[in-house]
């Protein structure tokens, strides 16, 4: 799936991946979800945020964390094989 409303830009946000040209960072998106149950809710509280960015956000992080999970576990690996 090609993650075409998550950007990055180092003047924005400190860099941080963001959702479109909002002021919503993917992070943020992540916390949202956490705090705001029920959908309904987060779009009355933020409106401008769609299912789309949402679901992206969701792709985003879990794509991120399994790979530095998996770098993780490597490099635990590894070391464990040292002589």
């Amino acid at each position: 799936m090609k993650l075409d409303r998550i950007s990055s830009n180092p003047n924005r946000m400190n860099g941080q991946p963001s959702i479109r040209n909002l002021r919503l960072t993917v992070r943020r998106v992540i916390e949202l979800l956490a705090t705001y149950p029920n959908r309904e809710e987060l779009r009355q509280e933020f409106p401008e945020l769609e299912d789309e960015d949402i679901q992206q956000a969701l792709i985003f992080a879990s794509s991120y964390l399994s790979d530095r999970i998996i770098w993780q576990w490597f490099k635990e690996s590894i070391a464990e094989l040292s002589f």
